[in-house]
């Protein structure tokens, strides 16, 4: 059943005919594959750099290095019956690439979630697929000759500059590179080394009838980085070569270059084909763990790109101990590719879409956790920087996140173990909430309701700060905070109840009834017909129409009354919706900006003043179910245009955020952990209420177990 249905998920970018609109498309569409602990390979479809972010292996090393850059590029150039042809750049190796060389790349595609690209020139036709073994800072390119000539002869020049992935590109402007590095040959194995405490970068052929290196050391000088560019950052950089390998290759047989950080033992470990069928393998099992509404060829897409985003971090040594030392493995979510770490908001938010829906319940259990040994002064930490062990804790809302992730859990896996562990850190966590806790946040008396704010500090999740700015402080009140503080208490109240027994917990919901009624009273707005977004603020009571007053319908203890849910879901339908999330920002509102775009200040006024956030579709869906629980179509149609989303900007995945207006183009990070989780979490919940259609070998087998 399983490999039947891996076999079936092929996604296809449609190319262009036309060689220049080809190449725009080729550069602007990105392609993403990670390894289990952080590290990553990603580049454009055309392969070439576009951004300081991309390489051919970017490595999760031991803190404090954290993800470095160690193979930026490979450039591919193939003689074949007299012609030579570049695959790619080579004297320069970011920014364009030719539209002759564009028109040579015939398909891309991605088979079973793993990139795939046909090249084609005067009869040749060259296949390239890229892999990276999981739990391993290494990387697998693979050619196989599909047809031409007998043999061809590969050309595949490495470039290298070793930084972290932050970095800038021009960090080495005024120390040349060429006296950086140090390179070695021992047979078939090859290393690029600097001084200091970074690894080598190994590099060994597979597969190929005859290979040579030849030395041709220098710098790949002036690469632009037109995304770079655009975002207001440096973005012409160097690169350094040792030279570059001939391969000469058979038809139908595969050669790989292998790139690595990894002991010479583990690099050799596995060859080339071996590392591919265990990682097929791997994947056959993460679709078929998956709840069964997930395991259609969307929702094993979606299963597939989750997976990216679930790590076992390698740089927390001390984590890892303790996680050990407990019988546990220590996890986490990556909150996006390429920039985020893990963050707190993010990992609560998405735990349900990426752990739960894909049958990973252990996994969530150990970042659950995680974070519960993280909590300090009744928060979690809001993100854990690259290359540190130390949390950072400036958030209102991620704490209270981590009850609804807790509840999803216990919901999906009945685990009173882990509840009854988690019962005494959510129980503190409330009373510091009551009592007062950092960053102004606490209960006040007045009216029970949650408060939060500090000079300087964006503590929700419209965390938008550049220079000292905070965009949106949203001091007071806010809405989706105080949605979430009763639907906490209620969700502790019950608990209680059902572990220490009736009237257990009483006094949480005599408070919660408190806040039910303080909530109606002070956010209804009677002159718009929705809720304020802020209340006791600066300046006080603004009327914006924001979509964090879904959240007083969609958690599980809705915080608004009845009789005024229909309004908010429509204003939020009428003036928020799009096809791939909502706006965090209503147009006509001040300050509202259509598109998500320039240098850091300008993105990040636009970050949460309009910009559409596609991980909100799911406290929409959930919201619109609340309200019309039999319209499962219904809901369903909201997600079309974000499954629709899957091949373009990075394919297999989803964008974090797009423009407020049509073509809604998207923007931010190429793979964002909350949009995929909300839209597989919202693709199960909307599934249609029918039996999964097994494959033929599957039904066969259950019939004979039951005739037998």
């Amino acid at each position: 059943m399983a490999r039947r249905r891996l076999d079936r998920l092929v996604r296809r970018v449609e190319l262009p005919e036309d060689r220049h609109a080809r190449a725009r498309a080729l550069i602007e569409t990105e392609w993403l594959v990670t390894n289990g602990i952080g590290g990553y390979s990603s580049s454009s479809l055309a392969g070439v750099i576009t951004r300081r972010y991309h390489g051919i292996l970017v490595a999760a090393l031991p803190n404090p290095m954290g993800r470095m850059v160690m193979l930026n590029h490979v450039g591919e150039k193939i003689s074949a019956g007299g012609v030579t042809t570049m695959l790619n750049g080579e004297d320069r190796v970011g920014g364009k690439i030719d539209a002759e060389v564009a028109a040579t790349i015939v398909d891309v595609r991605l088979e079973g979630g793993l990139p795939v690209w046909e090249y084609y020139v005067d009869g040749v036709k060259i296949e390239k697929r890229i892999l990276m073994p999981h739990k391993q800072n290494s990387v697998y390119i693979s050619y196989r000759l599909l047809t031409g000539p007998p043999t061809a002869l590969l050309t595949l020049r490495p470039a290298v500059h070793f930084r972290g992935y932050e970095d800038r590109v021009d960090t080495e402007r005024h120390a040349p590179l060429a006296k950086t590095y140090a390179f070695t040959a021992r047979d078939d194995l090859h290393e690029i080394s600097v001084d200091g405490d970074l690894p080598p970068l190994r590099l060994l052929i597979e597969g190929a009838k005859k290979t040579s290196f030849i030395a041709d050391p220098r710098t790949i000088s002036e690469n632009l980085y037109p995304v770079e560019e655009s975002r207001g950052y440096e973005f012409v950089g160097a690169l350094w070569t040792p030279g570059h390998f001939d391969v000469e290759m058979e038809r139908d047989k595969c050669v790989t270059l292998v790139a690595s950080c990894e002991k010479e033992d583990v690099m050799r470990a596995l060859d080339a084909d071996e590392s591919f069928l265990c990682e097929q393998e791997r994947r056959r099992r993460l679709v078929d763990s998956a709840v069964p509404q997930a395991q259609d060829e969307i929702g094993a897409e979606l299963v597939l790109a989750s997976d990216q985003f679930i790590i076992t971090p390698k740089g927390r040594i001390v984590d890892s101990t303790r996680a050990a030392a407990m019988g546990n493995e220590i996890r986490t979510v990556i909150a996006g590719y390429h920039w985020f770490t893990d963050w707190g908001r993010d990992t609560m938010i998405s735990l349900e879409g990426l752990t739960l829906m894909t049958g990973r319940d252990r996994e969530a259990a150990f970042i659950l956790r995680t974070f519960a040994h993280y909590v300090r002064d009744g928060l979690i930490p809001n993100m854990f920087p690259d290359g540190s062990n130390h949390g950072l804790y400036h958030t209102a809302d991620a704490t209270l996140w981590f009850f609804h992730a807790v509840e999803a859990y216990v919901r999906r896996t009945g685990d009173q173990t882990t509840l009854m562990h988690m019962l005494p850190t959510m129980l503190d966590i409330i009373k510091h909430h009551i009592e007062g806790t950092h960053f102004g946040i606490g209960v006040d008396p007045a009216d029970d309701l949650l408060k939060q704010g500090a000079e300087g500090y964006q503590l929700t999740w419209m965390d938008a700060k550049v220079d000292g700015w905070v965009v949106t402080p949203r001091r007071g009140k806010p809405v989706e905070i105080n949605a979430l503080w009763y639907n906490a208490l209620l969700l502790v109240e019950g608990w209680l109840e059902e572990i220490r027994g009736k009237g257990a917990g009483a006094e949480l919901a005599q408070r919660a009834e408190r806040v039910y009624a303080s909530f109606n009273k002070r956010f209804w707005n009677e002159k718009t017909g929705y809720l304020y977004d802020v209340i006791d603020g600066d300046p006080a009571e603004e009327p914006l129409c924001r979509p964090n007053q879904i959240f007083s319908i969609s958690l599980d203890y809705p915080v608004l009354e009845r009789s005024r849910w229909d309004a908010v879901i429509n204003v939020v339908q009428e003036r928020l919706l799009t096809p791939v999330g909502l706006r965090s920002l209503a147009p006509g509102e001040p300050n509202f900006k259509a598109r998500y775009f320039g240098d850091l200040r300008s993105r990040d006024a636009a970050y949460h003043q309009g910009t559409v956030w596609m991980w909100l579709i799911g406290p929409w869906i959930d919201a619109w179910l609340k309200a019309h629980p039999d319209d499962h179509d219904g809901a369903r149609r909201f997600l079309d245009g974000c499954t629709g989303a899957l091949t373009s900007f990075g394919i297999g995945t989803l964008a974090e955020v797009f423009d407020a207006e049509p073509p809604y183009s998207p923007r931010g990070c190429i793979a964002q952990a909350w949009s995929v989780a909300e839209v597989l979490r919202s693709w199960v919940k909307t599934a249609p209420m029918k039996t999964v259609d097994l494959d033929p070998a599957k039904e066969a087998d259950i019939a004979e177990a039951v005739a037998t």
